[in-house]
Protein backbone atom coordinates (compact mmCIF):
# COMPACT_ATOMS: atom_id res chain seq x y z
CA UNK A 1 0.00 0.00 0.00
CA UNK A 2 3.15 2.59 0.76
CA UNK A 3 4.67 2.10 -2.84
CA UNK A 4 1.18 2.39 -4.33
CA UNK A 5 0.59 6.15 -2.41
CA UNK A 6 4.36 6.84 -3.60
CA UNK A 7 3.98 6.01 -6.80
CA UNK A 8 0.29 7.94 -7.42
CA UNK A 9 2.36 10.89 -5.31
CA UNK A 10 4.98 10.82 -7.38
CA UNK A 11 2.74 10.95 -10.35
CA UNK A 12 1.06 14.08 -9.34
CA UNK A 13 3.89 15.69 -8.76
CA UNK A 14 4.72 15.29 -12.35
CA UNK A 15 1.66 16.11 -13.29
CA UNK A 16 2.25 19.86 -11.67
CA UNK A 17 5.16 20.59 -13.88
CA UNK A 18 5.06 22.34 -16.86
CA UNK A 19 4.35 20.24 -20.42
CA UNK A 20 6.70 19.52 -22.08
CA UNK A 21 7.73 21.68 -25.15
CA UNK A 22 7.00 20.94 -28.92
CA UNK A 23 7.29 22.13 -31.83
CA UNK A 24 3.64 24.37 -31.80
CA UNK A 25 5.03 27.88 -30.97
CA UNK A 26 3.31 31.11 -30.77
CA UNK A 27 4.74 32.51 -34.04
CA UNK A 28 3.42 29.08 -36.11
CA UNK A 29 0.30 30.37 -34.91
CA UNK A 30 0.78 33.20 -36.14
CA UNK A 31 1.32 32.43 -39.29
CA UNK A 32 -1.21 30.14 -39.70
CA UNK A 33 -4.11 32.43 -38.64
CA UNK A 34 -2.91 34.92 -41.00
CA UNK A 35 -2.78 32.57 -44.17
CA UNK A 36 -6.20 30.83 -43.42
CA UNK A 37 -8.29 32.82 -41.01
CA UNK A 38 -11.40 34.04 -42.77
CA UNK A 39 -12.02 37.10 -40.82
CA UNK A 40 -8.18 38.55 -42.02
CA UNK A 41 -8.96 37.20 -45.82
CA UNK A 42 -12.52 39.18 -46.04
CA UNK A 43 -11.07 42.17 -44.54
CA UNK A 44 -8.57 41.93 -47.22
CA UNK A 45 -10.86 40.88 -50.07
CA UNK A 46 -13.10 44.27 -48.59
CA UNK A 47 -9.98 46.38 -48.77
CA UNK A 48 -9.45 45.42 -52.20
CA UNK A 49 -13.36 46.72 -53.15
CA UNK A 50 -12.70 49.78 -51.35
CA UNK A 51 -9.56 50.13 -53.27
CA UNK A 52 -11.85 50.46 -56.72
CA UNK A 53 -13.77 53.89 -55.44
CA UNK A 54 -10.55 55.79 -56.54
CA UNK A 55 -10.80 54.62 -60.81
CA UNK A 56 -14.64 54.48 -60.38
CA UNK A 57 -14.76 58.40 -58.88
CA UNK A 58 -11.91 59.26 -61.43
CA UNK A 59 -14.27 57.52 -64.20
CA UNK A 60 -16.62 61.03 -63.79
CA UNK A 61 -13.53 63.25 -64.91
CA UNK A 62 -12.40 60.96 -68.40
CA UNK A 63 -14.01 61.19 -71.60
CA UNK A 64 -17.08 59.05 -72.59
CA UNK A 65 -17.63 57.70 -75.51
CA UNK A 66 -21.49 55.83 -77.11
CA UNK A 67 -23.01 54.11 -79.91
CA UNK A 68 -26.62 53.48 -80.72
CA UNK A 69 -27.93 50.88 -83.78
CA UNK A 70 -31.52 50.46 -85.06
CA UNK A 71 -32.85 48.29 -87.34
CA UNK A 72 -36.79 48.50 -87.83
CA UNK A 73 -39.76 47.19 -90.25
CA UNK A 74 -42.64 49.66 -90.63
CA UNK A 75 -45.45 46.65 -91.07
CA UNK A 76 -48.33 49.39 -90.33
CA UNK A 77 -48.40 52.96 -91.33
CA UNK A 78 -50.43 55.58 -91.28
CA UNK A 79 -53.09 56.46 -94.27
CA UNK A 80 -51.53 59.95 -94.66
CA UNK A 81 -47.98 59.09 -94.27
CA UNK A 82 -47.18 58.37 -98.27
CA UNK A 83 -43.88 58.83 -97.63
CA UNK A 84 -42.89 56.98 -94.93
CA UNK A 85 -40.42 54.58 -95.12
CA UNK A 86 -40.81 50.65 -94.93
CA UNK A 87 -37.95 50.10 -92.99
CA UNK A 88 -34.79 51.72 -92.11
CA UNK A 89 -31.45 51.39 -89.85
CA UNK A 90 -30.04 53.97 -88.50
CA UNK A 91 -26.65 54.36 -86.53
CA UNK A 92 -25.34 57.40 -84.22
CA UNK A 93 -22.32 58.07 -81.84
CA UNK A 94 -21.22 60.83 -79.30
CA UNK A 95 -18.37 61.56 -77.43
CA UNK A 96 -17.96 64.23 -74.48
CA UNK A 97 -15.14 65.44 -72.54
CA UNK A 98 -15.81 66.92 -69.23
CA UNK A 99 -13.56 70.35 -68.75
CA UNK A 100 -14.80 71.40 -65.94
CA UNK A 101 -17.64 69.97 -63.24
CA UNK A 102 -16.98 72.22 -60.16
CA UNK A 103 -14.57 70.63 -58.45
CA UNK A 104 -16.89 67.49 -58.04
CA UNK A 105 -14.57 64.84 -59.65
CA UNK A 106 -11.14 66.30 -58.02
CA UNK A 107 -12.63 66.50 -54.61
CA UNK A 108 -14.02 63.02 -55.07
CA UNK A 109 -11.06 61.48 -56.14
CA UNK A 110 -9.26 62.89 -52.84
CA UNK A 111 -12.17 61.54 -50.82
CA UNK A 112 -11.74 58.25 -52.35
CA UNK A 113 -7.93 58.19 -52.16
CA UNK A 114 -8.13 59.53 -47.98
CA UNK A 115 -10.70 56.64 -47.46
CA UNK A 116 -8.61 54.12 -49.11
CA UNK A 117 -5.83 54.57 -46.99
CA UNK A 118 -7.90 54.54 -43.99
CA UNK A 119 -9.16 51.43 -44.99
CA UNK A 120 -5.38 49.92 -44.55
CA UNK A 121 -5.13 50.66 -41.15
CA UNK A 122 -8.36 48.96 -40.53
CA UNK A 123 -6.42 46.50 -42.24
CA UNK A 124 -3.96 46.81 -39.77
CA UNK A 125 -6.44 47.04 -37.18
CA UNK A 126 -7.94 43.67 -38.06
CA UNK A 127 -4.68 41.75 -37.88
CA UNK A 128 -4.11 43.60 -34.47
CA UNK A 129 -6.97 42.27 -33.47
CA UNK A 130 -6.85 38.90 -35.15
CA UNK A 131 -3.42 38.18 -33.18
CA UNK A 132 -4.78 39.45 -29.94
CA UNK A 133 -6.99 37.12 -30.28
CA UNK A 134 -4.67 34.20 -31.25
CA UNK A 135 -2.21 35.25 -28.53
CA UNK A 136 -5.25 34.74 -25.86
CA UNK A 137 -6.43 31.83 -27.04
CA UNK A 138 -2.59 30.04 -26.90
CA UNK A 139 -2.47 31.09 -23.82
CA UNK A 140 -6.13 30.42 -22.50
CA UNK A 141 -4.72 26.32 -24.01
CA UNK A 142 -1.73 26.27 -22.25
CA UNK A 143 -3.71 27.82 -18.74
CA UNK A 144 -6.17 25.20 -19.19
CA UNK A 145 -3.89 22.15 -20.11
CA UNK A 146 -2.16 23.33 -16.34
CA UNK A 147 -5.16 23.68 -14.61
CA UNK A 148 -6.26 20.16 -15.51
CA UNK A 149 -3.76 18.61 -14.46
CA UNK A 150 -3.52 20.09 -11.44
CA UNK A 151 -6.45 19.26 -10.67
CA UNK A 152 -5.70 15.41 -11.80
CA UNK A 153 -2.84 15.58 -9.40
CA UNK A 154 -5.40 16.61 -6.65
CA UNK A 155 -7.60 13.95 -7.81
CA UNK A 156 -4.79 11.66 -7.08
CA UNK A 157 -3.52 12.89 -3.74
CA UNK A 158 -6.92 13.08 -2.43
CA UNK A 159 -7.24 9.37 -3.16
CA UNK A 160 -4.18 8.60 -1.19
CA UNK A 161 -5.48 10.18 1.62
CA UNK A 162 -8.59 8.84 1.28
CA UNK A 163 -7.03 5.60 1.27
CA UNK A 164 -4.49 6.48 3.95
CA UNK A 165 -7.64 7.91 6.16
CA UNK A 166 -9.75 4.79 5.75
CA UNK A 167 -7.10 2.64 6.95
CA UNK A 168 -6.30 5.06 9.80
CA UNK A 169 -10.15 4.35 10.92
CA UNK A 170 -9.95 0.86 10.39
CA UNK A 171 -7.38 0.14 12.96
CA UNK A 172 -9.23 2.78 15.39
CA UNK A 173 -6.82 6.12 14.74
CA UNK A 174 -9.72 8.24 13.22
CA UNK A 175 -13.27 8.87 13.13
CA UNK A 176 -15.76 8.35 10.42
CA UNK A 177 -16.02 12.22 10.40
CA UNK A 178 -12.47 12.07 8.83
CA UNK A 179 -13.23 9.61 6.19
CA UNK A 180 -16.10 11.84 5.53
CA UNK A 181 -14.13 14.21 5.15
CA UNK A 182 -11.65 13.11 2.89
CA UNK A 183 -14.27 11.69 0.51
CA UNK A 184 -16.13 14.83 0.08
CA UNK A 185 -13.10 16.62 -0.72
CA UNK A 186 -11.93 13.81 -3.62
CA UNK A 187 -15.92 14.32 -4.94
CA UNK A 188 -15.44 18.05 -4.92
CA UNK A 189 -12.26 17.33 -6.99
CA UNK A 190 -13.69 15.12 -9.50
CA UNK A 191 -16.01 17.42 -10.06
CA UNK A 192 -13.29 20.72 -10.37
CA UNK A 193 -11.52 18.43 -12.61
CA UNK A 194 -14.24 17.63 -15.24
CA UNK A 195 -15.34 21.99 -14.67
CA UNK A 196 -11.45 21.93 -16.04
CA UNK A 197 -11.66 19.37 -18.51
CA UNK A 198 -15.22 21.24 -19.95
CA UNK A 199 -13.14 24.79 -20.42
CA UNK A 200 -10.15 23.48 -21.67
CA UNK A 201 -11.80 21.82 -24.78
CA UNK A 202 -13.88 25.11 -24.97
CA UNK A 203 -9.97 26.43 -25.28
CA UNK A 204 -9.21 24.13 -27.84
CA UNK A 205 -11.81 24.78 -30.06
CA UNK A 206 -11.80 28.64 -30.19
CA UNK A 207 -8.04 28.44 -30.68
CA UNK A 208 -9.21 25.97 -33.95
CA UNK A 209 -11.97 28.77 -35.03
CA UNK A 210 -8.88 30.84 -35.30
CA UNK A 211 -6.07 29.50 -36.04
CA UNK A 212 -7.68 26.45 -38.27
CA UNK A 213 -5.97 23.69 -36.72
CA UNK A 214 -6.08 21.76 -33.61
CA UNK A 215 -3.63 22.61 -30.34
CA UNK A 216 -0.40 20.42 -30.67
CA UNK A 217 1.53 20.53 -26.95
CA UNK A 218 1.85 24.24 -27.26
CA UNK A 219 5.49 25.62 -25.63
CA UNK A 220 5.61 28.66 -23.79
CA UNK A 221 5.78 31.49 -25.64
CA UNK A 222 8.48 34.06 -26.30
CA UNK A 223 9.35 37.24 -24.01
CA UNK A 224 7.10 40.40 -25.33
CA UNK A 225 9.37 43.31 -26.46
CA UNK A 226 9.38 47.23 -26.49
CA UNK A 227 6.72 47.57 -23.65
CA UNK A 228 6.78 50.68 -22.03
CA UNK A 229 7.88 52.03 -18.46
CA UNK A 230 5.01 54.21 -17.63
CA UNK A 231 1.63 54.53 -19.06
CA UNK A 232 2.19 57.88 -20.36
CA UNK A 233 4.67 56.91 -22.51
CA UNK A 234 2.15 53.52 -24.07
CA UNK A 235 -0.65 56.62 -24.45
CA UNK A 236 1.65 58.34 -25.83
CA UNK A 237 3.05 55.51 -28.71
CA UNK A 238 -0.37 54.64 -29.22
CA UNK A 239 -1.59 58.14 -30.57
CA UNK A 240 0.74 58.05 -32.85
CA UNK A 241 0.53 54.57 -34.37
CA UNK A 242 -2.70 52.53 -32.84
CA UNK A 243 -4.63 52.10 -36.61
CA UNK A 244 -8.35 52.83 -35.34
CA UNK A 245 -7.32 56.27 -33.81
CA UNK A 246 -5.37 56.55 -37.27
CA UNK A 247 -8.31 55.35 -40.09
CA UNK A 248 -10.88 57.91 -38.00
CA UNK A 249 -8.69 60.63 -38.99
CA UNK A 250 -8.59 59.90 -42.26
CA UNK A 251 -12.09 59.41 -42.74
CA UNK A 252 -12.35 62.86 -40.95
CA UNK A 253 -10.46 63.95 -43.87
CA UNK A 254 -12.54 62.23 -46.06
CA UNK A 255 -15.52 63.74 -45.17
CA UNK A 256 -14.10 67.47 -45.69
CA UNK A 257 -13.65 66.71 -49.16
CA UNK A 258 -17.65 65.19 -49.38
CA UNK A 259 -18.52 69.21 -48.67
CA UNK A 260 -16.23 70.56 -50.98
CA UNK A 261 -17.76 68.03 -53.42
CA UNK A 262 -21.41 68.62 -52.45
CA UNK A 263 -21.05 72.42 -53.23
CA UNK A 264 -20.12 71.52 -57.23
CA UNK A 265 -23.42 70.60 -57.03
CA UNK A 266 -24.40 74.00 -57.62
CA UNK A 267 -21.43 75.18 -60.12
CA UNK A 268 -21.27 75.50 -63.76
CA UNK A 269 -20.70 72.31 -65.90
CA UNK A 270 -18.34 72.87 -69.16
CA UNK A 271 -18.38 69.46 -71.42
CA UNK A 272 -17.03 68.93 -75.17
CA UNK A 273 -18.69 66.77 -77.34
CA UNK A 274 -18.82 65.53 -80.81
CA UNK A 275 -21.71 63.67 -82.18
CA UNK A 276 -22.81 61.97 -85.54
CA UNK A 277 -25.67 59.86 -87.19
CA UNK A 278 -26.38 58.03 -90.27
CA UNK A 279 -29.80 56.36 -91.55
CA UNK A 280 -30.35 54.40 -94.20
CA UNK A 281 -33.76 53.87 -95.84
CA UNK A 282 -33.11 51.21 -98.20
CA UNK A 283 -34.90 53.03 -101.09
CA UNK A 284 -38.27 52.56 -99.35
CA UNK A 285 -38.11 56.31 -98.33
CA UNK A 286 -41.20 57.97 -100.69
CA UNK A 287 -43.65 55.18 -100.22
CA UNK A 288 -45.88 54.88 -103.38
CA UNK A 289 -45.13 58.44 -104.47
CA UNK A 290 -42.65 56.95 -107.48
CA UNK A 291 -42.48 60.35 -109.30
CA UNK A 292 -40.64 61.71 -105.96
CA UNK A 293 -36.82 61.97 -105.99
CA UNK A 294 -36.11 61.32 -102.20
CA UNK A 295 -32.52 60.74 -100.75
CA UNK A 296 -32.51 57.87 -99.30
CA UNK A 297 -29.66 57.73 -96.76
CA UNK A 298 -28.96 60.80 -94.28
CA UNK A 299 -26.25 61.84 -92.35
CA UNK A 300 -25.28 64.53 -89.21
CA UNK A 301 -22.13 65.69 -87.65
CA UNK A 302 -21.76 67.98 -84.68
CA UNK A 303 -18.96 69.80 -82.86
CA UNK A 304 -19.06 72.07 -80.08
CA UNK A 305 -19.36 73.07 -76.25
CA UNK A 306 -21.62 72.67 -73.87
CA UNK A 307 -22.35 74.78 -70.45
CA UNK A 308 -24.88 74.00 -67.88
CA UNK A 309 -25.42 76.51 -65.52
CA UNK A 310 -27.35 75.38 -62.44
CA UNK A 311 -30.50 78.01 -61.83
CA UNK A 312 -32.94 76.36 -59.36
CA UNK A 313 -32.81 72.56 -58.34
CA UNK A 314 -35.70 72.87 -55.87
CA UNK A 315 -33.06 73.01 -52.31
CA UNK A 316 -31.36 70.30 -53.43
CA UNK A 317 -27.52 71.30 -53.31
CA UNK A 318 -28.14 73.40 -50.20
CA UNK A 319 -29.82 69.91 -48.56
CA UNK A 320 -26.38 67.96 -49.68
CA UNK A 321 -24.05 70.24 -48.58
CA UNK A 322 -25.37 70.39 -44.82
CA UNK A 323 -25.72 66.55 -45.30
CA UNK A 324 -21.92 66.55 -46.04
CA UNK A 325 -21.37 69.25 -43.28
CA UNK A 326 -23.44 67.23 -40.37
CA UNK A 327 -21.64 63.95 -41.57
CA UNK A 328 -17.96 65.47 -41.25
CA UNK A 329 -19.01 66.70 -37.57
CA UNK A 330 -20.17 63.40 -36.87
CA UNK A 331 -16.56 61.75 -38.18
CA UNK A 332 -14.68 64.45 -35.67
CA UNK A 333 -16.65 62.94 -32.92
CA UNK A 334 -16.19 60.28 -33.92
CA UNK A 335 -12.58 60.47 -34.02
CA UNK A 336 -12.29 61.95 -30.45
CA UNK A 337 -14.66 58.77 -29.18
CA UNK A 338 -11.65 56.45 -30.47
CA UNK A 339 -9.09 58.41 -29.33
CA UNK A 340 -10.95 58.08 -25.58
CA UNK A 341 -11.07 54.61 -26.46
CA UNK A 342 -7.79 54.02 -27.42
CA UNK A 343 -6.21 56.14 -24.60
CA UNK A 344 -8.42 54.19 -22.00
CA UNK A 345 -7.83 50.40 -23.54
CA UNK A 346 -4.12 51.77 -23.52
CA UNK A 347 -3.73 52.50 -19.92
CA UNK A 348 -6.26 49.55 -18.83
CA UNK A 349 -3.95 47.27 -20.43
CA UNK A 350 -0.89 49.03 -18.94
CA UNK A 351 -2.32 48.61 -15.39
CA UNK A 352 -3.43 44.77 -16.05
CA UNK A 353 -0.23 43.81 -17.38
CA UNK A 354 1.80 45.27 -14.38
CA UNK A 355 -0.91 44.30 -12.13
CA UNK A 356 -0.35 40.64 -13.75
CA UNK A 357 3.19 40.62 -13.04
CA UNK A 358 2.70 41.33 -9.42
CA UNK A 359 0.76 39.00 -9.13
CA UNK A 360 3.09 36.41 -10.70
CA UNK A 361 5.27 37.42 -7.79
CA UNK A 362 2.88 36.82 -5.23
CA UNK A 363 1.47 33.87 -6.31
CA UNK A 364 4.60 32.33 -6.83
CA UNK A 365 5.70 33.42 -3.52
CA UNK A 366 2.39 31.74 -2.20
CA UNK A 367 2.91 28.51 -3.66
CA UNK A 368 6.07 27.83 -2.13
CA UNK A 369 4.52 29.11 0.96
CA UNK A 370 1.96 26.61 0.54
CA UNK A 371 3.94 24.06 -0.39
CA UNK A 372 5.93 24.08 3.20
CA UNK A 373 2.67 24.78 5.21
CA UNK A 374 1.28 21.13 3.67
CA UNK A 375 4.09 19.28 4.22
CA UNK A 376 4.40 20.48 7.72
CA UNK A 377 0.76 20.13 8.48
CA UNK A 378 1.04 16.81 7.09
CA UNK A 379 4.16 16.40 9.78
CA UNK A 380 2.30 18.05 12.36
CA UNK A 381 -0.71 15.39 11.99
CA UNK A 382 1.86 12.22 12.29
CA UNK A 383 1.79 12.97 15.99
CA UNK A 384 -1.56 13.76 16.12
CA UNK A 385 -1.33 18.23 16.41
CA UNK A 386 -3.11 18.31 12.88
CA UNK A 387 -6.75 16.96 12.21
CA UNK A 388 -7.24 15.74 8.57
CA UNK A 389 -9.34 18.67 7.85
CA UNK A 390 -6.22 20.73 8.60
CA UNK A 391 -4.30 18.41 5.83
CA UNK A 392 -7.47 18.77 3.27
CA UNK A 393 -7.22 22.62 4.11
CA UNK A 394 -4.04 23.15 3.02
CA UNK A 395 -3.85 20.71 -0.02
CA UNK A 396 -6.91 23.04 -1.29
CA UNK A 397 -4.92 25.92 -0.28
CA UNK A 398 -1.55 25.09 -2.52
CA UNK A 399 -4.23 23.92 -5.52
CA UNK A 400 -5.32 27.25 -5.29
CA UNK A 401 -1.85 29.03 -5.03
CA UNK A 402 -1.09 27.01 -8.10
CA UNK A 403 -4.09 27.57 -10.33
CA UNK A 404 -3.42 31.59 -9.19
CA UNK A 405 -0.43 31.16 -10.54
CA UNK A 406 -0.51 29.85 -13.76
CA UNK A 407 -3.78 32.47 -14.45
CA UNK A 408 -1.48 35.22 -13.73
CA UNK A 409 1.16 34.32 -15.92
CA UNK A 410 -1.49 33.89 -18.74
CA UNK A 411 -3.25 37.11 -17.62
CA UNK A 412 0.13 39.12 -17.94
CA UNK A 413 0.90 37.85 -21.45
CA UNK A 414 -2.24 38.34 -22.75
CA UNK A 415 -2.57 42.03 -21.40
CA UNK A 416 1.22 42.67 -22.27
CA UNK A 417 0.09 41.90 -25.83
CA UNK A 418 -3.25 43.81 -25.89
CA UNK A 419 -0.63 46.57 -25.01
CA UNK A 420 1.44 46.40 -28.07
CA UNK A 421 -1.98 46.39 -30.07
CA UNK A 422 -3.13 49.01 -28.36
CA UNK A 423 0.07 51.04 -29.38
CA UNK A 424 -0.32 50.02 -33.04
CA UNK A 425 2.97 47.28 -32.57
CA UNK A 426 0.88 43.74 -33.03
CA UNK A 427 0.87 43.37 -36.25
CA UNK A 428 2.15 41.36 -38.93
CA UNK A 429 4.97 43.23 -40.02
CA UNK A 430 6.00 43.87 -36.48
CA UNK A 431 5.79 40.00 -35.50
CA UNK A 432 7.89 38.94 -37.77
CA UNK A 433 6.04 36.23 -39.71
CA UNK A 434 7.84 34.02 -41.81
CA UNK A 435 5.51 31.68 -43.20
CA UNK A 436 5.52 33.61 -46.57
CA UNK A 437 5.32 37.46 -47.80
CA UNK A 438 2.91 39.73 -46.48
CA UNK A 439 0.03 41.04 -47.76
CA UNK A 440 0.53 44.57 -48.55
CA UNK A 441 -2.62 46.34 -49.41
CA UNK A 442 -0.25 48.80 -51.80
CA UNK A 443 -0.06 46.37 -54.54
CA UNK A 444 -3.54 45.69 -55.66
CA UNK A 445 -3.95 49.73 -55.01
CA UNK A 446 -1.34 50.66 -57.02
CA UNK A 447 -2.70 48.08 -59.59
CA UNK A 448 -5.95 49.65 -60.07
CA UNK A 449 -6.15 52.90 -59.53
CA UNK A 450 -4.99 53.89 -63.06
CA UNK A 451 -6.99 50.99 -65.06
CA UNK A 452 -9.61 52.97 -67.28
CA UNK A 453 -10.36 49.97 -69.76
CA UNK A 454 -14.19 49.08 -69.29
CA UNK A 455 -13.47 45.47 -69.80
CA UNK A 456 -10.66 44.98 -67.51
CA UNK A 457 -11.78 42.80 -64.50
CA UNK A 458 -10.28 39.71 -62.22
CA UNK A 459 -11.15 36.09 -62.24
CA UNK A 460 -13.83 35.43 -60.02
CA UNK A 461 -12.58 34.72 -56.38
CA UNK A 462 -12.27 31.29 -54.91
CA UNK A 463 -12.25 30.65 -51.35
CA UNK A 464 -8.83 31.78 -49.38
CA UNK A 465 -10.07 30.99 -45.25
CA UNK A 466 -9.48 26.99 -44.55
CA UNK A 467 -12.44 25.37 -43.19
CA UNK A 468 -12.46 23.43 -39.78
CA UNK A 469 -15.80 21.21 -40.50
CA UNK A 470 -13.08 18.21 -40.85
CA UNK A 471 -11.17 18.63 -37.44
CA UNK A 472 -11.99 16.48 -34.82
CA UNK A 473 -13.69 17.38 -31.62
CA UNK A 474 -11.53 18.31 -29.14
CA UNK A 475 -11.02 16.80 -25.61
CA UNK A 476 -9.17 17.22 -22.44
CA UNK A 477 -7.34 14.20 -21.76
CA UNK A 478 -4.48 13.89 -19.74
CA UNK A 479 -2.26 11.44 -18.48
CA UNK A 480 -3.59 8.55 -16.21
CA UNK A 481 -2.53 8.13 -12.74
CA UNK A 482 -1.40 4.55 -11.68
CA UNK A 483 -3.92 2.59 -10.76
CA UNK A 484 -6.17 6.36 -10.46
CA UNK A 485 -10.22 5.78 -9.15
CA UNK A 486 -11.22 8.11 -11.62
CA UNK A 487 -9.42 7.27 -15.05
CA UNK A 488 -9.22 9.10 -17.99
Amino acid sequence: MMNKRMLIASAAVIAMLPAPASADTLREAFIAAYQTNPTLSGAQAGQRALDESVPIAKADGLPNAGSQFTFQENFLRSANSFTAPLRQASAGGNFEVPIYSGGAVKNAVRAAKTRVSAGQNDLRGTESSLFSSVAAAYMDVIRDEAIVRLNRANVGVLSVNLDATSDRFEIGDLTRTDVAQSESRLEVAKGQLETARATLIASKENYIALVGSPPGELEPPPPLPNLPDTPDAAVDIALQSNPDLLAAKERSDAAEFDIKTARAASKPRVTTFAQGSYVNFFDTLGGSIASANFVQEQSTAEVGVRATIPIYQGGRPAAQIRQAQARSGQSYEQQIAIERSVISQTRAAYSSWRASERVIQSSERAVAASALSLEGVRAENSVGNRTILDILNAEQELLNAQVNLVTARRNSYVAGFSLLAAMGRAEARDLGLDGGPLYDPQVNYKRVKGIIYDFHSDPNPEPQATRTVDTPAQTADVEPLPDSPNPK
